[in-house]
């Protein structure tokens, strides 16, 4: 099958992650949301783990740094994530993880020392000078649900970032797959006690077929589906080639949540939004 054709498929999977994620946690509680998504992604990332590796090869020394990764991984990352989209739109959540290698390469500047390059600079600036305007379109009202919203998602996509960069050694020494996983079955594992304390207190919600398919897609369509399909991609195409399609993530959303949830579109979003994929293929190129 072709790589283009796969590559696109999996970014449509991707953005339909927050127009998902968006539906649903309307009626769900992000807390709930979390621990069902998580819990039957655990079982399904159990089953692949012991077929492809069948033990756990990380050295007791690793153990802290694992967890580490874990811990970024699901209770900020994704309850993060899932809690802010309830606040604010579902293009706003993809425009925030293209961010992501900006961010990436601002922490490897201060927590690796990397070197920083003006094209650097230049394209880091463009990016998050867009995603302030996209954050703030409605005024700076810190108060605001919108902007509140808009503020968790950039601190879980500030999660993922450090997850990559942390994660390297991990994942020279051990594998992406191996160490991936492990952090995903670790981070569902973590969300355990909070998500059953919830519904210890709450009781369980009633969810409709319609959120239960939703929770099915960001089980399995986005956390199983979607990140076989990207690192089957990374294993046939150059990295940087890679990175570039997920530029798209923020258009495809866009287009489906126009199409699909009504949702406007406004002068500020597209000048936010045109400014920091600016910024962040700046960035990309700039690694070399």
């Amino acid at each position: 099958m072709n790589i283009y054709f796969i590559l696109f498929f999996q970014q449509l999977l991707a953005a339909g992650t927050h127009l998902v994620a968006k539906t649903v946690t309307v009626h769900v509680d992000p807390v709930v949301l979390t621990f069902l998504r998580n819990s039957i992604s655990l079982a399904v990332m159990l089953v692949m783990f012991m077929v492809r590796e069948r033990r756990i090869r990380v050295s007791r020394e690793d153990i802290p740094r694992l967890l580490w990764l874990s811990f970024l991984a699901v209770p900020l990352n994704q309850f993060l994530y899932l809690y802010g989209i309830k606040f604010t739109l579902a293009a706003n959540g993809a425009l925030l993880y293209a961010m992501t290698p900006a961010l990436v390469l601002v922490l490897s500047f201060f927590l690796l020392k990397e070197a920083m390059t003006r094209l650097k600079v230049i394209g880091i600036a463009l990016a998050f000078a867009g995603i302030t305007i996209v954050i703030f379109e409605r005024g700076v009202d810190f108060s605001s649900d919108y902007a509140y919203g808009n503020i968790m998602i950039f601190i879980a996509v500030i999660a993922w970032a450090l997850f990559a960069i942390q994660g390297k050694i991990l994942v020279k020494k051990y594998g992406a797959f191996h160490i991936t996983v492990l952090s995903m079955i670790g981070g569902a594992v973590m969300f355990l006690p909070v998500g059953l304390t919830q519904i210890a207190l709450s009781g369980f919600p009633e969810i409709s077929m319609g959120d239960w398919g939703g929770i099915l897609y960001l089980s399995l369509g986005t956390s199983v589906v979607s990140y076989m399909l990207w690192f089957y991609a990374l294993g046939r195409m150059d990295t940087s080639k890679v990175a570039v399609f997920a530029n798209a993530q923020p258009i495809l959303t866009t287009i489906l949540a126009v199409l699909l949830l009504d949702q406007p579109v406004t002068a500020a979003f597209l000048v936010g939004g045109g400014i920091t994929i600016a910024g962040v293929l700046l960035t990309q190129r700039s690694r070399t």
